[in-house]
């Protein structure tokens, strides 16, 4: 095992994550608030696909999409706690050059379809609000397929690039990730090659991902709220209006934590190294974490069905 930083090798068989350096010592406490809120996120997003599966009465578009994020929220987090945790719980650092890049391309293909699933859900709330009686007629559950189709296309096709260029550099700088877990740019760092395609194509894609589904949210609410404030009555305004709130919500606590660990990324060179790690982990795990239980708490179905759920079982 190279763990010098001046190793030369061209194709690395395995990488080193050190976690968080700097706060080695901690890894164990760290792990406690890492461990609960993935327990909490697998747990939570588990319930929300069991309840729509066994309550026919949510069987609809809107279920169906909170459904392919459930999923999503099951694998993005997996995807790095495993490793992360069997580092801060047995030191084991090492991570095979193909698995890290494997994990590499999950944790960014995941990240866009979620985004896609937004731009699935507003369209699924504009369309319910500003055309409804065309609902079931324009959202049929071949169409909520296809549209989960082109959401797995666009993260996959988009994201290949990742990998495949970080497989064909050299490495020989050192194969030591100061991450804890492959992070796109933590590896491309560590290539002894003009890396700019990579860093160029990244940030594109991060805003042409952001910018563009961004961009038919926003419009799908612009709309929405207008044919919001056309109806008579207030209550009627309110209750319509909170129909969306837990999707608004749930693209806020993504969206914002996202974009804050962009930001400190690029912009905050002076930014400890272990609050941009600790950031990074925060922004794939709180998310998945915080969905169920804003859709659990602000769905009255769904908490409807939880309640009978529980009363079944205790009689």
């Amino acid at each position: 095992m190279a763990d010098s930083n001046s190793t030369d090798f061209t194709n690395p068989s395995t990488f080193i994550l050190q976690g968080i350096p700097g706060l080695e010592t901690a890894h164990v406490w760290i792990s406690i608030p890492f461990c609960t809120m993935y327990a909490i996120a697998i747990l939570g997003n588990i319930t929300i696909l069991f309840i729509v599966k066994m309550d026919p009465s949510l069987h609809g578009p809107m279920y169906y999409f909170l459904c392919m994020l459930a999923s999503n929220d099951l694998v993005l987090p997996t995807s790095i706690m495993i490793k992360t945790l069997s580092i801060f719980w047995f030191s084991s650092r090492e991570i095979n050059f193909s698995a890290c890049l494997t994990q590499m391309y999950f944790i960014n293909c995941i990240s866009v379809m979620e985004s896609g699933i937004f731009v699935a859900m507003a369209f699924d709330r504009y369309v319910a609000i500003c055309d409804p009686l065309r609902h079931s007629t324009i959202l049929t559950n071949s169409m909520v397929a296809k549209t989960g189709l082109v959401v797995l296309l666009r993260g996959i096709i988009l994201i290949l690039p990742y990998p495949l260029l970080a497989r064909q550099w050299p490495y020989c700088r050192t194969n030591i990730i100061s991450h804890s877990y492959c992070e796109h740019m933590a590896v491309v760092k560590l290539a002894c090659a003009n890396t700019q395609i990579s860093s160029y194509y990244s940030l594109s894609v991060a805003f042409f991902v952001i910018g563009l589904d961004a961009f038919f949210i926003s419009v799908s609410y612009v709309q929405i709220l207008r044919a919001i404030f056309t109806l008579p009555r207030k209550g009627a305004r309110l209750k319509t209006f909170g129909t969306c709130g837990s999707h608004l919500c749930v693209i806020l606590s993504s969206y914002i934590p996202a974009l804050f660990s962009f930001l400190t990324h690029r912009f905050g060179q002076k930014v400890a190294l272990h609050f941009h790690i600790l950031t990074a982990n925060m922004y794939l795990l709180v998310p998945p974490m915080l969905h169920p239980i804003i859709y659990g708490a602000r769905t009255k179905q769904i908490w409807d069905s939880l309640l009978q759920l529980f009363i079944h079982k205790v009689n």
